[in-house]
């Protein structure tokens, strides 16, 4: 059974299964050996709030404008899914192509708010990314994050 079929056995058992099915209106699906460089953009929690983060759209439909790369969306998984993911072990997946995240080339985290830190260590885990760059490898993606909270003066306080 491939990943897909895998991810489809485990979405009657949860609460939402929308939230890890993709294919919505609008989204970009590419032929990977047909880029440069393929992007995994990780928000940091659920489908319903990233999605909902208009410069995730902004930077997702720019990428995918470059015929040279690619980008697909990830999300934190809800409980529910993390703990089937872990007991079927499912890697943490993007909803476009349903490619296991430690395969790309790049995960982009976009960090919007503090109380979202937690479910990237979560989200590395889930991967199968080792939380300290210096124990990856050139295997891994290369991980970098931006965002409000980079800006945010009295964050680093």
């Amino acid at each position: 059974m491939n990943l897909s079929q895998r991810v489809d056995a485990l979405l009657e058992r949860v609460e939402k299964p929308v939230r890890y099915m993709g294919g919505e209106f609008g989204c970009t699906v590419k032929d990977p050996s047909t880029v440069d460089v393929r992007y995994a953009f990780l928000f940091p929690d659920t489908y319903e709030v990233g999605m909902s983060h208009l410069g995730m759209k902004i930077l997702y439909h720019a990428i995918n404008a470059r015929e040279d790369a690619l980008c697909e969306r990830v999300f934190s998984p809800w409980v529910d899914m993390a703990a089937l993911m872990r007991a079927e072990n499912i890697p943490l997946f993007t909803l476009e192509s349903r490619t296991p995240v430690r395969e790309f080339d790049l995960l982009g985290i976009t960090l919007q708010y503090e109380m979202s830190f937690s479910n990237i260590l979560e989200a590395l885990d889930l991967a199968g990314i080792p939380l300290r760059s210096a124990e990856r490898t050139s295997l891994t993606p290369l991980v970098f994050a931006g965002g409000s909270v980079c800006c945010n003066s009295a964050s680093t306080k």
